[in-house]
């Protein structure tokens, strides 16, 4: 809701116990309806209007029968009830009271619609005046107005006009609207000035061309004698009807205007949500004295452009509000990382109110490793943001406790469930090695990532993933396979949220594929290449974040002194064996050990083998980069057991019983190591 005090007209918060003094210098009442207790508060110029006396009122709406005659009462009803179904902030119309005399009197009401954190109406707060005159005078010609081209066209000029500002997002936007090929000239004003209520004074904000505007009415107080001042004092329209009545009314200001050759003005209050927000005025050169149609579309005009004001500030505040606690959420700064560039990026969405869950973080690990993660909580609200803070917190926690992948993720599942919350979050993780480019990735419900290679290509890796976080816990489905790809010197990671992806009309993989294509376009810089992913999701628009990660590894600038990598190998469980597999092939090509990878490779698989079948648990196998006595690569299989292995002959016919002795004759050396409960047996290369 937007703040009522941003201007000294606002309707007091304590409704008619303390009326608005400008209200009731104009014979405006006002009235504070609340819903829930059924009592209808009306001040004592309300009373006036109605025609009714404190006494024959029991604050009950049901009690104003006797002066709202039936069909009237049904109409009135029926617009209230409609603006409090469809979430509407306000609503105004006319209906005929009945005096005591027994005349007919037409009568103007404005509310404005109060509701609860949960959207449920609990006020309803507005004033009623007088429109009988108003209204005649409007009805008995516009009859006439009818057959009139000329009048035709200009409220079509008005429904463009409200068309377009419909789209306004923010207050420039109103007044280009304003401005533009569509905008007041059709409406045969020669220029156009504009203030808003800022504090009990007021500031232009739009006038053209320039020179509208008069030296030192930049900023003033509301009680001055300009026509802008005096309609948001009254909350009326002021019509100018000719240069004589203008230099009459307003002997300041009219000298400034003479160059302009103005023959008549008309100033309108742009009230919104029973207040004024501003007041706008049409300058003509061409014309004297407006008809009672024109005068009409001229206020509706003004009503629409104060809605669409509303709408702009409301927007641009909470566009604010949504982007400042985004981006406290996010990381401060991104540690710099030995061996890879690193670029970050986030969007906001086009929906000004909402604010989305989407993050990214980059998380320093021991002996060279980093964590790359990327996610999006469900939702677009401040909810959202606050759970997205809290597992970007637990993430990293889990990660720098040295937990594997697949634990980390597991991990900030539960933890999500048991949450007081109903959200779920995809989430991305991805453990880097960059001294060996040995790259392991988690992903929960959330997307693959991309790998742009040193020739420009760029692929989709295809990353086999578990249930988002969240949900995982509560369907006890907490296993995440873990991937592994290769990043070579000069490749580049990219790991990004949906928003970046995803277009209304598109399907998925084909927005993976349109992705891949404007990255393999794009420059080979990380920054570059991130600021034209940016820019071009901005120019497509869209409602979501979009959260973007890009991680390029660079050539080692010497062979590395050491470094560890660790892969955990379940039983029956032949994608982990795979991938410790691939985690020892590419760490021997890393290492600088090719000549020797065969071997190497071999020794590690008899060892992971032998931990499987003599044991009744799993394996944890280490690979270690060595430098004290000469560089040296260390293989370790960890095991559960405490029974030492044996080394045998197989004999000529058995086919069991060769592992040890083969890692004896491949090895520089091997060994056995007691560690608590169980063992970790070992081997070493020598390495050029």
């Amino acid at each position: 809701m937007a703040d009522r005090g941003a201007s000294a007209l606002s309707l007091p918060e304590d409704g008619p116990a303390h009326p608005d003094p400008i209200l009731a210098l104009n014979r405006m009442g006002s009235f504070d309806w609340d819903l829930d207790a059924g009592l209808f508060h009306m001040d004592a110029q309300a009373f006036e209007v109605f025609d009714l006396r404190p006494d024959e009122y029991d604050e009950r709406p049901e009690t104003l029968a006797v002066r709202v005659p039936p069909p009237e009462a049904a109409r009135l009803d029926a617009v209230v009830a409609r603006a409090i179904k469809d979430g509407s902030e306000n609503y105004g119309t006319y209906f005929r009271i009945r005096c005591r005399d027994g005349s007919l009197r037409w009568t103007h009401t404005q509310g404005y619609i109060r509701r609860d954190g949960t959207g449920r109406p609990r006020r309803v707060v507005g004033i009623v005046r007088d429109a009988t005159q108003e209204l005649a005078d409007s009805a008995a010609r516009s009859m006439r107005a009818a057959q009139d081209e000329a009048f035709r066209q200009q409220t079509s000029v008005v429904q463009v006009i409200s068309a377009a500002l419909a789209h306004a997002r923010s207050v420039q936007d109103v007044i280009d609207v304003l401005k533009d090929t569509h905008g007041v000239r059709h409406l045969g004003a020669a220029s156009l000035v504009m203030g808003l209520v800022e504090a009990g004074r007021i500031r232009l904000v739009a006038e053209g061309p320039a020179g509208a505007s008069v030296p030192g009415t930049r900023i003033t107080r509301i009680d001055e004698p300009y026509p802008m001042s005096e309609v948001v004092r009254t909350l009326s329209p002021r019509f100018i009807e000719s240069p004589e009545e203008f230099a009459a009314g307003y002997p300041i200001l009219w000298p400034h205007l003479t160059d302009l050759h103005i023959t008549s003005a008309a100033y309108l209050p742009l009230i919104a949500q029973a207040r004024p927000i501003g007041a706008m005025g049409l300058l003509y050169d061409d014309r004297r004295g407006f008809s009672a149609e024109e005068r009409a579309v001229l206020v509706a005009l003004g009503s629409s452009i104060a809605q669409s004001l509303m709408r702009a500030m409301l927007y641009e505040q909470e566009k604010d509000l949504a982007q400042g606690l985004q981006q406290a959420m996010l990381p401060r700064t991104i540690p710099s990382v030995r061996g890879a560039d690193i670029a970050v990026r986030y969007r906001s969405a086009a929906l000004g109110r909402d604010i989305g869950g989407d993050w990214y973080d980059l998380i320093p690990l021991p002996g060279g490793r980093v964590g790359a993660v990327i996610g999006d909580v469900q939702g677009h609200d401040t909810h959202a943001a606050a759970v997205m803070g809290q597992l970007r917190i637990v993430l990293r926690a889990y990660a720098a406790e040295g937990h594997t992948p697949a634990t980390v993720m597991a991990r900030a599942s539960v933890f999500l469930h048991e949450l007081d919350t109903d959200r779920f979050a995809t989430c991305l993780y991805a453990e880097a090695d960059l001294s060996t480019g040995v790259v392991q990735v988690v992903r929960a419900g959330h997307i693959d990532p991309l790998v742009r290679h040193s020739d420009g290509s760029c692929a989709r890796i295809t990353v086999e993933g578990g249930l988002p976080l969240g949900l995982s816990a509560e369907f006890g489905r907490l296993e995440y396979p873990v991937g592994t790809l290769e990043l070579d010197p000069g490749h580049t990671l990219l790991l990004c949220t949906d928003g970046l992806v995803e277009q209304p009309g598109t399907d998925l993989d084909d927005g993976m594929r349109g992705l891949a294509a404007l990255v393999a376009e794009g420059p080979e810089e990380v920054d570059g290449l991130a600021d034209r992913l940016i820019q071009l999701s901005e120019e497509q628009g869209g409602d979501d974040d979009v959260a973007l990660l890009l991680l390029r590894r660079r050539a080692p600038e010497t062979a590395p002194a050491g470094g560890r990598l660790r892969r955990h190998v379940a039983p029956g469980d032949p994608e982990a064996l795979t991938q410790a597999r691939h985690m020892i092939r590419a760490a021997v090509r890393a290492w600088g050990a090719r000549d020797r990878a065969y071997e190497i490779e071999l020794a590690a698989d008899e060892l992971i083998t032998n931990a499987l079948m003599h044991t009744e648990g799993s394996a944890i196998v280490t690979l270690r980069a060595l430098s004290g006595g000469g560089r040296r690569l260390r293989i370790e299989v960890e095991d559960s057991s405490s029974a030492l292995p044996r080394r045998r002959d197989a004999g000529e016919s058995r086919v069991s019983g060769r592992g040890l002795l083969l890692v004896d004759r491949l090895a520089d050396g091997w060994g056995v190591e007691a560690r608590g409960g169980g063992k970790a047996v070992w081997c070493e290369f020598r390495l050029p």
